[in-house]
């Protein structure tokens, strides 16, 4: 079956810069302490390079989720069912993909992702091994209200957030991505079934493992963490010296989280669309966090979010865990 023509959903200038892009980085650099969200990091190039990341040594989470999707097949389409569409927020290559869709037997598949090419891409891929599977790509900002394709309203959904992504957020913002992924997932005639979410969790662990996870040896986070300045300067007409700028991961143990940032090497001055920047030497851009979790506070976090937690998976280390989770029934009281 072919992948349908994917769906864009980017809002851009008569110039052709993505608006939400332009006025983020301009913001967060604008702050006391400059900041771009990790969002952006995701054009082709820093797609592949993550990908990239996932297959280092130090970096365990995609070889510990892979583990438990490969290892509990039976038993995620004993508490899924057969038959729903599945969501893929933030798809990326959709490599881990085919371990669920072999195990549930969806009706449908609709990756989500803000990397437009690296979507397309992807999607051609994976139907070389579902060809009976309708596939109906969407590039969007799923931080944002997404409409999904009327091809499979009325199908009861399947959210998939694999990836520990959601550690990429504050909670506050955490919150309000999985309120919108119900509310993405529970419209448009989805049908009396409540949605369901199976969400990727890193768990907390020793920091000498969690900062090499996010400064492995061969330099590809560095590249990664860089490549989002080598972005901005392609499609905002920036002027940032890249070159004088380093990566650093750092463990942040009263919040529980992994923080990247870009640090200075030198002061400089640098502008982006007519907007001019300073920084002086060992000043940073925080660029990304990555929370990490116990059972009690992913628990709550999903609770807050409007989900409630069903099953959880872990790898036979207690690295990563995978959560299923279903739509909570709106309550205007306890």
């Amino acid at each position: 079956m072919p992948v349908e023509q994917a769906v864009r959903i980017v809002d851009e200038d008569a110039s052709g810069i993505d608006r939400a892009f332009r006025d983020e980085v301009i913001a967060g650099l604008s702050q006391p302490q400059k900041a771009v969200p990790a969002r952006w990091f995701y054009d082709e190039r820093g797609s592949q390079l993550f990908e990239d990341i996932t297959a280092v040594p130090e970096y365990y989470p995609t070889r510990a989720e892979r583990q438990i999707l490969s290892a509990r097949g039976q038993e995620f389409a004993d508490a899924i069912g057969s038959g729903r569409a599945v969501v893929e927020f933030g798809s990326g290559s959709s490599a881990k993909t085919p371990l669920l869709l072999d195990a549930i037997a969806p009706s449908a598949y609709v990756p989500l992702d803000i990397s437009g090419d690296f979507l397309r891409a992807s999607a051609n891929t994976l139907a070389k091994s579902f060809p009976d599977l309708p596939i109906h790509p969407v590039e969007a900002d799923f931080t944002k209200p997404v409409t999904l394709p009327g091809a499979i309203a009325g199908a009861p959904r399947l959210g998939f957030f694999p990836g520990s992504t959601i550690g990429n957020l504050v909670p506050r913002t955490a919150v309000d991505l999985l309120r919108q992924m119900r509310r993405t997932l529970s419209a448009d005639g989805a049908g009396e079934t409540p949605a369901q979410l199976l969400i990727g969790m890193d768990r907390i662990k020793d920091t000498a493992v969690l900062e090499a996870a996010y400064d492995d040896a061969a330099g590809v986070t560095a590249a990664f963490n860089l490549n989002l300045l080598i972005r901005i300067n392609r499609e905002l007409g920036g002027d940032i010296p890249v070159a004088d700028f380093a990566h650093r991961a750092i463990w942040n143990d009263d919040i529980a989280r992994i923080e990247m940032h870009l640090e200075a090497q030198a002061d400089m001055r640098f502008a982006i669309c007519d907007h001019d920047f300073t920084m002086a030497r060992g000043e940073t851009i925080h660029t990304e966090n990555s929370h990490k979790y116990g059972k009690r506070s992913a628990n709550t976090l999903l609770l807050a979010g409007g989900w409630t937690p069903m099953r959880r998976w872990s790898d036979d280390k207690n690295r990563f865990m995978l959560i299923l989770a279903e739509a909570s029934p709106l309550r205007m009281a306890p």
